[in-house]
């Protein structure tokens, strides 16, 4: 018998997932419902996702085994008070919502087992990363699950709710910072007399042949791979100067530690 997946919301990140479980070997096993409250938008995403799009939270979570909650931070409790009296403990219950704590959601709902995940925009291109943390009840085999419906759309890690923040600024934001860093690149490139979008086109595709280096090197550290192009006396060696003078190390972490504290905040 096929489990029901219910999402709480159905936003792009939502129809990322449940269009990575439709198109998945996975998709046989499960039947996936959502559930948006403005009737226009439900219509909308029924036709989008080409699944059935309620807009009763309770109907969802009393019909599904697995519920994802995919609303912004600031609803999630509201969401979880209306839906609560409709779960029985033996439903799975999955949160998306950025900086909202495991141990927030089980005060609510403290019968249920509880994983968290952190995802990405990139699932839109089947290119999304996951963090993914387990509440006090749930166990291996829970995140295991999870884990096998997100794999069709990215690559998982699991980490400790502790470093959730973390993976909240270095991947779920990490998209923005990258679109500057590749933005930036092609508008320097325009400035000394290129074409912005051959410009672009160039920061693009060496973004994306860099980032497949690194997940092809091996043993190899990404220090030796920026050695090996960067070397000592030519033109890349003076532009990887040229960033440690301007202490680009420091820039990022700043990056990275104010967007895990708004994360924090959020939660």
């Amino acid at each position: 018998m096929k489990k029901q997946i219910g999402f709480i919301g159905c936003g792009k990140m939502a129809g990322a997932i449940i269009s990575g479980i439709k198109t998945s070997k996975e998709n046989e096993n499960y039947n996936v419902i959502a559930s948006e409250i403005n009737r226009e938008f439900a219509k909308l995403s029924s036709e989008k996702l080409n699944i059935d799009v309620i807009t009763d939270n309770k109907n969802l979570a009393r019909t599904s085994d697995i519920i994802f909650i995919a609303t912004k931070p600031n609803a999630v409790v509201e969401v979880l008070e209306e839906i609560k009296e409709s779960l029985t403990n033996e439903k799975l219950v999955v949160s998306i919502a950025a900086g909202v704590r495991t141990e927030k959601i089980e005060n609510i709902i403290p019968q249920n087992k509880v994983v968290r995940i952190m995802p990405n925009t990139p699932a839109l291109v089947k290119l999304g990363m996951f963090g993914l943390c387990k509440g006090s009840k749930a166990k291996d085999e829970d995140l295991d699950l999870i884990e096998d419906l997100l794999s069709t759309i990215g690559k998982c890690i699991r980490v400790e709710e502790s470093q959730m923040d973390i993976v909240t600024a270095i991947s779920g934001s990490g998209p923005a910072f990258f679109y500057q860093v590749i933005e930036d690149m092609a508008r320097a490139g325009e400035k000394l007399g290129l074409d912005y979008e051959k410009s672009l086109t160039l920061a693009t595709q060496t973004a994306l042949g860099s980032a497949q280096m690194i997940f092809n090197r091996g043993e190899t550290s990404v220090q030796t791979l920026i050695d090996n192009v960067a070397t000592k006396g030519g033109c890349t060696f003076v532009g990887i100067s040229e960033m440690k003078d301007q202490h680009s190390d420091k820039l990022f972490l700043d990056v990275v530690e104010k967007t895990a504290q708004k994360a924090k905040a959020l939660g």
